[in-house]
């Protein structure tokens, strides 16, 4: 039975190098909350496609599910060498974005790679990713091994900072995030070219928005941008050197499309880095904890 009380981070997994990535990383922000890990493979079985006289659909069923042992033990064995954390797995017949979204309730994010095979197959063309995005209460990140993934040290997380509702907590989830790997912490606003707005307007914002979560973590460094751009291309230039791009799934102003829109998609499945998916509510973006993973 789970302990509901428990925080947890739930992980697809699916046998691919990407997600073992995922599931590592999802490992050290699990130690960091004092969180279990909870890895999901899914998987459906097809209706067509594939010659029922030679593999009967029991047969079938039973190879997919070996599959997935193989699968959830490669990314158990990375998670046992990477992190000490309590980790339980789940092998579920189904989408994998229906299993997915019904394993996180509750969760303190979901975390999926960027490339997959078997029940993720597509990822990359955005099936599993854009769907969780899109109907997830908690915040999904997709994992992606980036250039600062080598360079470690220095590399910002990077926050896009708008004036939408759920703007404060994609700040709060990047706070959380750098504190968690001892990250510099990158605040952005931008201004389309066509726009007419005050950049002190958009100082003022980033100001507010920032105030109390840099109360909550002073040991964070913050560096705060404001110009006036293109929103996707900005944020995919400063995503390079990132260890993350932190953004919500809805915006306004600048990110006004963020709802699974052009500038979602093209930040989900082309920035360098990793990026996370912060929704309106639910999961650690209505919740403040600590290190610890009690609420505050």
């Amino acid at each position: 039975m789970t302990d509901s009380s428990t925080p947890r981070i739930v992980v697809g997994v699916d046998g691919s190098d990407s997600s073992t990535r995922a599931a590592v990383w999802a490992a050290h922000q699990a130690a960091w909350y004092s969180a279990k890990l909870c890895l999901v493979h899914a998987y459906v079985v097809p209706q067509r496609g594939y010659p029922r006289f030679l593999v009967p659909v029991k047969a079938l069923r039973r190879g997919l599910r070996e599959q997935a042992d193989s699968a959830l033990r490669t990314a158990t064995e990375a998670v046992r060498e990477a992190a000490g954390v309590r980790t339980e797995t789940r092998t579920v017949e189904a989408n994998p974005v229906v299993a997915l979204l019904r394993e996180s309730h509750g969760a303190l994010m979901t975390v999926v790679g960027s490339r997959g095979l078997g029940g993720f197959a597509g990822m990359l063309a955005g099936s599993v990713t854009l769907g969780l995005s899109e109907h997830s209460r908690v915040p999904v990140v997709v994992v992606r091994q980036g250039r600062a993934h080598q360079a470690g040290g220095e590399s910002p997380v990077v926050v896009g900072v708008d004036a939408s509702p759920n703007s404060a907590n994609a700040v709060s989830f990047a706070f959380r995030a750098a504190a968690a790997c001892s990250a510099p912490l990158t605040a952005v606003h931008v201004h389309e070219e066509s726009s007419a707005a005050d950049p002190e307007q958009g100082r003022r914002l980033l100001s507010e928005q920032m105030a109390g979560e840099q109360r909550e973590h002073p040991d964070v460094v913050v560096e705060k941008v404001v110009m006036r751009a293109r929103v996707v291309r900005t944020l995919l230039d400063l995503a390079r050197d990132a260890r993350l791009l932190v953004v919500g799934n809805r915006g306004s102003g600048g990110f006004r499309e963020m709802l699974l829109g052009s500038t979602t998609r093209s930040l989900v499945l082309h920035a360098d880095c990793s990026v996370a998916v912060v929704p309106v509510e639910g999961g650690t973006t209505s919740r403040r904890q600590d290190g610890s993973g009690r609420e505050r």
